[in-house]
């Protein structure tokens, strides 16, 4: 470690997009005050990457599946029961190479769908910090989960659930749903066994900020030593203090970037619908039919992310069809990048929560249109708690139809509704921006954790 440096956190992501994500951008806040930063993501992750980032050290360890990752093990099951042997192997590795070659680690930041981390660390005897890529509202419910007080899925006559931290019981559409993935059983066992050893941690962080959910937060931080660190996007979207953080600098699709500006530069202010669903979700068949259908009913004019391995569910013709002024459907964009732009009006999302994050530091109103684990959730926040967007409901075959995706979308583009959500929208991209710029709740947090930081190193 060079003198300049106060101390070197090794990150180690969960490896998908959107954990790695949160975590890259935490980490270049702790660059920006002095700690060295080192990333190892898994190598069957690297070896996908379209880009990396350049600002920080990157080292890899090992899942054991080093050519394709999950996609390599047979079931979810093998893949977890694999990781954990031959990356507690790799980690402890990597830990004394870095030891070695006169940079050790001070602090392993891990996220919690990796529980073994926090074991390599006391064995090592290396202080730990899980960073929660969720909410807290999400954390809290599957903490409940662990301790036993709530079920997932909720039995079929509870109408209501309480939850202990929330105010207000929430419905059974709203609490987090495994149900539509065959493996769905087994990730919600690595969700709830994210509090399996959280006691032996010695910081939880959260990407997420204070103003946001204080009830909960205030709640669970009797529990356990939380700090909200968020919203855990590029700083120059936000607080502008991180001069060259203009994108995460890591991505597994390829932006089609100068279609979709292009696109929008010739669109009129607050008129556009964009829709995605990240980079995890797939959508049916019949279901890509009904959001066609609806985007296309709405009049309003929309560019839409369809993932290469999705397109040929989209209705016939359907692009061929498409006139270049009503509507854009391309393969990945840059999503800042995008909701950014003026002549967004609105945000057709499946809830991913950092789409939301991104979304509510832009202050982008949305529909939200929830498909499985935290997004349900996600969504009844939005709409209840928040009241930055409306969310469309699914009927009794799971399916959301063209004419609740067109009335939403009128509803938040040219109801009298639609201004108050726009209102509140603009009041919750200003708390954002306020929490991670200099003094507000999560910039003093990562302050706090630096300085625990310089102490021990």
């Amino acid at each position: 470690m060079s003198t300049s440096h106060k101390a070197h956190c090794l990150i180690l992501p969960y490896p998908f997009q959107g954990h790695i994500n949160p975590m890259l951008q935490f980490s270049k806040r702790l660059q920006s005050k002095r700690v060295e930063i080192t990333i190892a993501p898994t190598k069957s992750f690297l070896k996908k990457m379209k880009e990396l980032p350049t600002s920080m050290s990157i080292e890899a360890i090992s899942d054991g599946y080093d050519d394709g990752g999950i996609d390599q093990a047979k079931t979810y099951e093998a893949y977890l029961t694999r990781f954990k042997e031959v990356g507690s192997d790799t980690l402890s590795q990597l830990i004394q190479k870095l030891e070695n070659s006169g940079c050790p680690v001070n602090c392993i930041v891990y996220d919690p769908f990796l529980p073994w981390v926090v074991e390599v660390a006391k064995k090592i005897g290396l202080i730990s910090a899980a960073f929660f890529t969720q909410n807290c509202t999400v954390d809290n419910i599957y903490y409940h989960v662990h301790k036993g007080v709530i079920k997932l899925p909720p039995t079929q006559n509870a109408e209501k659930i309480l939850i202990p931290g929330f105010s207000c019981p929430i419905e059974a559409s709203d609490v987090p749903t495994f149900v539509i993935n065959p493996e769905g059983e087994r990730i919600l066992q690595v969700l709830v066994n994210q509090f399996s050893n959280l006691d032996k941690v010695d910081w939880i962080l959260i990407n997420s900020f204070y103003e946001l959910e204080k009830e909960v937060i205030d709640w669970m931080s009797k529990i356990y030593p939380i700090k909200t660190i968020g919203p855990t996007i590029p700083s120059m979207y936000l607080d502008k203090r991180l001069h060259d953080d203009k994108e995460y600098g890591l991505s597994v699709f390829k932006p089609m970037t100068n279609e979709c500006l292009n696109w929008l530069n010739h669109q009129p202010i607050n008129s556009v619908v964009y829709v995605s669903f990240g980079s995890l979700a797939k959508l049916e068949a019949g279901q890509m039919e009904e959001l066609a259908c609806g985007l296309k009913n709405s009049n309003n004019n929309f560019l839409w992310v369809v993932k290469s391995t999705e397109e040929s569910k989209l209705p016939k013709n359907f692009i061929e069809e498409l006139t270049i002024e009503k509507g854009l459907v391309v393969s990945w964009c840059p999503q800042l990048q995008v909701l950014e732009h003026e002549s967004i009006g609105c945000f057709l999302t499946h809830c991913g929560w950092n789409s939301i994050l991104e979304a509510i530091s832009l202050g982008v109103p949305m529909v939200a249109m929830p498909q499985w684990t935290d997004q349900p959730t996600n969504a009844k926040f939005v709409k209840d708690v928040w009241e930055i967007g409306v969310r469309a409901k699914q009927d009794e075959k799971g399916i959301v139809r063209r004419e609740v995706i067109e009335e939403c979308i009128k509803l938040v583009m040219e109801e009298e509704k639609g201004k108050l959500i726009r209102e509140n929208a603009k009041k919750w991209k200003e708390m954002a921006r306020n929490a991670v710029d200099e003094g507000g709740s999560s910039d003093k947090n990562i302050e706090e954790f630096v300085s625990k930081l310089v102490t021990i190193s």
